[in-house]
This record gives structure tokens, C-alpha cells and sequence, in this order.
């Protein structure tokens, strides 16, 4: 779930700036917002038992239902239910949302000053979107967080996947040639496109938990495939060639 809010900072930045190059400013608040959440994970696993550690001591996840013990009250004999709700996740499910508060809270204590300095103008916009979806974020964790722990590898890969594309897709160039030079000449492609190789690692890595190593480890060989498919069939694709 960190990865989420991280992707979203960096995203929001990024169309904030409205710029095809990597520039002072722009990098300046990408750090920032990697320090943010760095600094809001770093706390987050201090102030969960046990306090001070690194370590965290949770309830093993044996089911789906256990995410959603509100809907499992018991009811003996029939004759009325027992609101005794715990959590049965204990801290896997609460730490989130300490984890998102401190990224608000994080966030407004360093980004004002930086925007106010780097990016007067464009600078707030990224601020104002996160002040949107870090409370949606905290919303689809109280509703799905059980679907997300079990699903969110195979999510990531897929939406690497789609975002890979979209990416390509906004290239103004659609040869292979021309693809293939974006990606090397061009440094804020180069690091969209490592960026994008990260999480479908991270996705290979969490799926497998690399139990097999030298197999499951040469599975993260496939991760350039999606960007080289795209490269490779983007002339049978592109609109300007239909008809």
C-alpha cells in the first residue's frame, strides 16, 4: 500500500508541471515526495507494536474473512448478535490508515514551502490532488482491504502493464526507431520506463516470493516484454496507418 500513495505523488507532479523534461524543480519535488513517504512508512512501523521496532507482530491471515470481522458477529442460540468486533488482523489493517494520515500530514509540513518556492503557480495543483485521493485511498482500505492483500501483486502487474502503454502511447513518434530513441536519449522516458520495469518486478517478486529461486528469479527476466511488444507492434497500431 505504500507504493500507492508514492505513484500518485509522483504522477500528480508530473502532470502538474506540464513539462516533457526533467528540470531542477521538478526533481526537487519528486524527492520531496519520496522523502514524505519514506518519513510517514519509517514512522508508521515505529509506533506499531512492537514500539520502536522495525519488526511487526501481527495475527496470521488465514482467509478473506478475516479482514471483515464486523461481518461475522457471533450469535448464540439465535437470539441476538454479539457486537464484539476486534481486529482479527491486528496491526496489518489499522497501520494503514495511520500510514496515509501521516502522509497528509507529512506532506502539508514540507510541500507548501517547496511549491511555494520551486512551482508558485503550478506547484499547489499536485498538493490539492493529494488532499483528494489519499482520503479516497483511505476509503477503499476500509472497504477492500482484504481484497486488496490478496489481489494487489497481480494488480500491480497489471496495471504496470496498462500504464506502460499509456505511456508509449503519448509518444509523439509512434516508428520503432522513434520509440527506441525515447527511450535512450530522452532521461524522463528512461526513468518512466525503469519505473515502470520496478513494479512489475515487485509485482513477479511478490507472486512467486521468489520460493524458487533460480525459477521464479528468471521470471523477472520478462520484465522489459510488455515495453518491447508495444515497440515491436506499434506500427500495426498506430491510427495514422489504418486505411
Amino acid at each position: 500500500m505504500g507504493l500507492l500513495p508514492l505513484t500518485f505523488h509522483l504522477g500528480c507532479i508530473d502532470a502538474a508541471a506540464k513539462r516533457r523534461t526533467f528540470t531542477y524543480e521538478v526533481i526537487a519535488l519528486y524527492g520531496s515526495a519520496i522523502l514524505e513517504v519514506g518519513v510517514a512508512a519509517v514512522v508508521t512501523l515505529l509506533v506499531t507494536e512492537p514500539i520502536g521496532s522495525f519488526n511487526i507482530r501481527s495475527c496470521k491471515v488465514r482467509k478473506l474473512a478475516d479482514w471483515y470481522p464486523l461481518l461475522h458477529n457471533p450469535n448464540p442460540n439465535y437470539e441476538g448478535k454479539l457486537h464484539c468486533t476486534q481486529e482479527a488482523v491486528y496491526p496489518l489493517y489499522s497501520m494503514v490508515f495511520v500510514f496515509y494520515t501521516l502522509c497528509l500530514m507529512v506532506m502539508l509540513t514540507i510541500r507548501p514551502v517547496l511549491s511555494s518556492k520551486l512551482m508558485p503557480n503550478r506547484g499547489k495543483s499536485a498538493i490539492y490532488s493529494a488532499l483528494y485521493f489519499l482520503p479516497a485511498l483511505i476509503v477503499v482500505h476500509a472497504i477492500g482491504a482484504g481484497l486488496i492483500y490478496y489481489s494487489f501483486p497481480y494488480m500491480v502487474i497489471i496495471m504496470s502493464v496498462i500504464s506502460n502503454a499509456a505511456h508509449f502511447a503519448f509518444q509523439l513518434d509512434q516508428s520503432m526507431p522513434g520509440l527506441l530513441k525515447g527511450c535512450v536519449r530522452d532521461v524522463r522516458n528512461l526513468v518512466i520506463l525503469l519505473g515502470h520495469w520496478g513494479l512489475h518486478a515487485y509485482g513477479i517478486i511478490a507472486i512467486t516470493q521468489l520460493t524458487e529461486g533460480v525459477l521464479h528469479g528468471s521470471l523477472c527476466a520478462l520484465v522489459p516484454l510488455p515495453a518491447l511488444f508495444y515497440i515491436l507492434t506499434s506500427r500495426f497500431t498506430d491510427p495514422s496507418n489504418i486505411g
